[in-house]
């Protein structure tokens, strides 16, 4: 079995990858038959090792790799396609090797490549076996996303009237990562009672951001202890490790996307509207993307990226994981 994920919706690929987990049963995929691959940097022997391997007392085995198609898209091409002299032996491009792995892996490995926006041009994807199933998990938008926010509210046993659904949907915007955490403050806030718009004001509002730039802020300047007084803060407020992650991986993707926009000549009302931003956060934004060289930003990426998996791979604690990226993030200069 071959699955494909791909999208803006990283939370969704996630429950995605949940499923399969749970449709598989606990007894027949333990952790020990789960494993975990950055494709940003593997190679086709590790690739190989890892579908090849056989089951551990089970019937499956399940390889999720993650950032492997993105490595095939056409503006990496080039690099991608750059042979040193002992690949130029061999007439196969990495793609059609790592494509022939994937195809040809036993019926007891399931393997699921996980990334962000990817195009159908894609080398690797259009190299992959027919049979493959390809999902595409976009954000959510409009009715869509005060739909999914409803029955959120609702699988987590409250009930929310539509004023206050537009004022939660309005400043959490698609990030579901971050609605989640918003409607589960907001239910055990509320309790038995309806959630009103000043419930989610008064809980949501500025807040989130507030935080999270403060923890940025302390990034960019390189003061550790401000940073490390600022994660604990959203940590004593019940945000998960996993949510910090995910708020600097967003803030990030926006600096990126701000940078690029003004280099291209837009005016500021433009990379505004673009962005679809408030005017505090829009400020705070250009501030911090002015402030880092795109190559400093990919590097933060690539940081962010090794810090997820060193969580998910067991290599690290959540917290010591979250600790040690801000930590290095504080004295790259």
């Amino acid at each position: 079995m071959l699955q494909v994920f791909y999208g803006a919706d990283d939370f969704s690929i996630h429950e995605a990858l949940l499923e399969i987990k749970a449709n598989l049963g606990e007894s027949s995929m333990p952790d020990v038959n789960t494993s975990y691959l950055d494709g940003t940097k593997l190679r086709p022997d590790e690739l190989q090792a890892a579908v090849q391997a056989i089951p551990f007392f089970g019937d499956k085995r399940l390889v999720i790799v993650t950032g492997l198609l993105g490595r095939f898209e056409a503006k990496e091409k080039r690099a991608a396609t750059k042979k040193s002299a002992k690949a130029q032996e061999s007439s196969v491009p990495l793609h059609q090797t790592l494509a022939d792995i994937i195809n040809g892996a036993p019926d007891s490995t399931i393997i699921v490549l996980s990334d962000s926006d990817v195009s159908k041009s894609n080398l690797l994807l259009k190299s992959l076996t027919p049979k493959a199933d390809i999902r595409v998990f976009a954000p959510l938008k409009d009715s869509q996303l005060e739909s999914w926010a409803r029955k959120c509210v609702g699988k987590a046993g409250g009930k929310i009237d539509e004023e206050a659904l537009n004022m939660l949907v309005r400043l959490v915007g698609d990030n579901l990562w971050i609605m989640r955490n918003e409607v589960e403050k907001l239910v055990l806030y509320a309790g038995d009672r309806t959630i009103k718009s000043a419930d989610v004001q008064k809980l949501v509002g500025l807040s989130r951001e507030t935080s999270i730039f403060t923890l940025v802020d302390a990034i960019v300047e390189g003061k550790l202890n401000l940073a490390q007084q600022s994660m604990n803060e959203l940590l004593d407020v019940g945000a998960a490790p996993n949510y910090i992650l995910v708020m600097l991986a967003r803030q990030l993707r926006l600096m990126v996307r701000a940078k690029d926009l003004k280099n291209s000549g837009k005016s500021e009302k433009d990379v505004q509207s673009a962005l679809r931003l408030t005017d505090y956060p829009f400020r705070k934004t250009m501030g911090h993307a002015a402030r880092y060289s795109m190559a400093r930003l990919h590097d933060f990426y690539h940081r962010l990226l090794d810090t997820d998996l060193a969580i998910k791979t067991g290599k690290y604690d959540d917290e010591l994981a979250l600790l040690l990226l801000i930590s290095e993030l504080c004295s790259k200069k």
